[in-house]
């Protein structure tokens, strides 16, 4: 005779709560009641659910697991601070338990109620949240800490590492100005971003503060995707052939970009003296990638560090794990000029 199984599901349903009440109870996690902790408990002995081995690691304080949602891992940026998390947690004796929202962010509470599910010891969220409701008090009710790990801003009282994207913006433009760039374009992100618009901040800023004109028209959209980027720079550059310049919003939009400059026949790298036979772009990107040193010239580029910014999400949530009452921080990163010889 072939016995089912009792699950988690169905102590749920038999207790009457939730799935997250069964785990809380089972972790001794975040704040229960004492009478629906004794009707789970009781549920749990009628239907002889065996509590496994994580429940009893949880009921000792940790489950030695760190939750992490991203939108979508294929993005460098991330691939690449997941991996700097990854890490810091394993040499804590910790794993990451990943989990993908979908690139619109859609998933997220989805994804945030799976891992309060699998009781893990704290949560980061990687990339923008929106205006997801109750996030921040859903993580205090269940007694989790939560770190946002981003390009640009996180959710109010939550701690938030990111990178200086005003001053990324503000090295590639003055980069570019100092080797006597004056016609300078910006190409990539999407206008939803906030990420691009604190980018945006900083190269507008810098042309005006150095008297350079500012045309709406030689700021273009597009996405990460190389082709895009390809076809964008291609296309500006056949209408506005007094560019000399672009700032790339991302490393991947710079390697597209430089194809689109080989395209018009032009070439790519030098000053902001044309050489007498053949026009040069100079191109500059942000988020620095290994693929920028592959083309000829290799590509300078402004480095956030997306490695050093998992770094510091998991120092951060640590803390948290291990009790710290600390204040919320926005944590930023500082940038780096990654000089190479394009311009």
């Amino acid at each position: 005779m072939n016995h089912k199984k009792i699950t988690i599901i169905d102590v749920a349903q038999h207790a009457g709560v939730s799935v997250t009440t069964v785990s809380l109870v089972l972790s001794g996690k975040g704040r229960i009641s004492q009478t629906t902790a004794e009707r789970v408990n009781r549920a749990v002995d009628e239907l002889g659910f065996v509590r496994n081995r994580q429940a009893s690691t949880l009921r000792g304080g940790e489950s030695g697991v760190v939750g992490l949602i991203v939108r979508d891992i294929c993005e460098p940026f991330y691939a690449e601070m997941t991996a700097g998390l990854s890490e810091m947690f394993e040499a804590q004796g910790k794993v990451l338990f990943l989990l993908q929202s979908g690139s619109t962010g859609k998933g997220l509470m989805r994804c945030f109620e799976t891992l309060l599910t699998h009781g893990v010891d704290g949560i980061v969220i990687a990339g923008g949240v929106n205006s997801v409701a109750g996030l921040k008090e859903r993580a205090e009710e269940q007694g989790v800490p939560l770190v946002c790990a981003a390009r640009s801003g996180g959710i109010e009282g939550i701690d938030v590492v990111r990178p200086d994207n005003m001053l990324a913006a503000k090295m590639a433009t003055e980069y570019l100005i100092r080797h006597g760039h004056k016609q300078i374009a910006y190409l990539g992100g999407e206008s939803h971003s906030l990420t691009r618009a604190e980018r945006l901040g900083g190269f507008c800023a810098t042309l005006l503060q150095y008297g350079l004109p500012f045309r709406s028209e030689w700021i273009i959209e597009c996405d990460y995707q190389q082709k895009c980027a390809a076809d964008a720079a291609e296309t500006l550059l056949s209408h506005y052939p007094k560019i000399s310049a672009i700032v790339c919003h991302k490393s991947s939009v710079a390697l597209g970009a430089y194809f689109g400059v080989l395209r018009t026949g032009a070439e790519v790298g030098g000053g902001a003296v044309d050489s007498f036979y053949q026009q040069k772009i100079a191109l500059i990107g942000m988020e620095d990638a290994p693929e920028s040193e592959l083309t000829e010239p290799p590509l300078t580029s402004i480095a956030n560090s997306a490695r050093e910014i998992g770094h510091a999400t998991a120092r951060r949530l640590l803390l948290r794990i291990g009790g710290q009452n600390l204040e919320a921080q926005n944590i930023i990163v500082p940038p780096a000029l990654v000089e190479r010889e394009s311009a």
